[in-house]
């Protein structure tokens, strides 16, 4: 495994190797997805998953409107019956868009919105079913349909009990037929119609009870999973992403970049004497200042960047598909953001940081890469700290003839 091996690898007098870059494993075995900050929030994928939903609902209702374009070419029903349908599909969908337009949305929690999706869809089917009497073919299934519509999020109480609603809307539209037709066979017929749904859709949301607690607990274990993967994923401290994953982010964008040939940029970012910010607050007040610099950074990234701690005070910061010049200005943004934030009283100095920044070179390793932005941090701090250097990339076939250097940006 990526994180399983260790390889020591000697200095060079070009790349001095830090404690950081000699726990750096150059394998390429492994391929892990790198987060996305996006990906904490909802954005496009919540709206999407709403649009899913309204397509759902609208293909369930096109295909009771097929089935009963079937009865009308059959000569089953008329034409007014459909006129009365599609007047009934824009006043409620124009009725929900309505609701959901205005600051009742924040009130409606999904299971009352999917009972009043039910409710509006069997309604509609009643006055179809009023209007005309062999349509009462088409009740049952799409009755089943609806019911299933909204089975994993509305309780199985309240779709019994507007079950029973239903069925005593169905004996009403029944009576009404007798007392308009005083048809005795169609009364019949519709009284085992009645009989076959009393008796089978409370049957079948009971049955559906059982599949519903097994999806919510699916749901529970599927979420718990998900909550042990984010923290696995997280430094438990500072809640940036920790060293395994920052690490795995930084391997996986390396092959990205040898397949793709797009940009990809590395910053190193140490805490400036950070011993004698412990030594004055202590560690607990140590752990604030690394907390509050985790907070400004990763306020200060952009939402494709990947922000983690590497270890102690240094951080990493990965650009994916990012060229030099706008990664140099994210730095020096995060560098002067940190200097000007009003830090605790105690301290008798700025909280400042060092950070060397470098763009990936086709073809090099991992350790390259990392020791190139390594060196450009300590190049910082030995010119003064508070600073931001760049490690210009180096060809790899004219590495041999030029010696790497850095440019400070204050």
């Amino acid at each position: 495994m990526f994180f399983g091996r260790k390889n020591l690898f000697s200095a060079t007098d070009a790349f001095p190797l830090s404690d950081a870059v000699l726990e750096f494993d150059d394998s390429s075995s492994v391929t892990v997805r790198p987060g996305r900050r996006a990906l904490d929030g909802f954005g496009a994928r919540g709206e999407w998953n709403a649009r899913k939903k309204w397509w759902a609902v609208s293909g369930l209702i096109a295909l009771y409107g097929l089935a009963l374009g079937g009865f009308y070419a059959l000569g089953m029903v008329a034409g007014e019956v459909l006129g009365v349908l599609m007047v009934l599909v824009v006043v409620g969908f124009a009725a929900f868009w309505a609701v959901l337009r205005t600051d009742v949305q924040q009130k409606i929690r999904l299971r009352h919105l999917k009972l009043a999706i039910v409710s509006t869809s069997i309604s509609g089917m009643l006055v179809v079913f009023y209007l005309a009497p062999v349509t009462q073919i088409l009740f049952a299934p799409f009755t089943f349909v609806a019911v299933a519509y909204g089975i994993f999020t509305v309780p199985r109480r309240t779709l019994l009990a507007m079950t029973a609603v239903v069925l005593c809307a169905y004996a009403v539209v029944i009576g009404l037929h007798h007392l308009e037709q005083h048809n005795t066979a169609l009364l019949r017929l519709e009284l085992l119609h009645l009989l076959a749904l009393a008796v089978s859709v409370p049957a079948f949301v009971v049955l559906m009870g059982r599949v519903q607690r097994l999806y919510r607990s699916l749901y529970q274990a599927s979420r718990k999973i998900k909550n042990i993967q984010e923290d696995a994923q997280r430094d438990t401290l500072l809640g940036c992403f920790n060293r395994r994953y920052i690490l795995a982010a930084l391997e996986e964008q390396k092959q990205l970049a040898d397949e793709s040939g797009i940009p990809l940029c590395l910053a190193v970012l140490d805490i400036d004497h950070f011993k004698r910010i412990n030594d004055e607050l202590g560690h607990l007040g140590g752990d604030e200042v690394l907390r509050t610099f985790a907070r400004i950074a990763q306020q200060g990234v952009r939402g494709g960047d990947v922000f983690g701690r590497y270890g102690g005070e240094e951080f990493l910061l990965i650009f994916p598909a990012t060229s030099l010049l706008p990664s140099l200005n994210t730095c020096e943004r995060i560098r002067a953001q940190v200097e000007t934030h009003a830090w605790s009283g105690l301290l008798k100095g700025r909280v400042t940081v060092s950070i060397g920044v470098t763009q990936y070179v086709l073809g090099e390793s991992v350790l390259e890469f990392f020791s190139r932005a390594d060196t450009a941090m300590y190049m910082a701090k030995e010119g003064g700290r508070n600073q931001v250097v760049v490690e210009e990339p180096i060809a790899k076939e004219d590495s041999l003839l030029s010696e790497p250097s850095g440019h400070a940006f204050l």
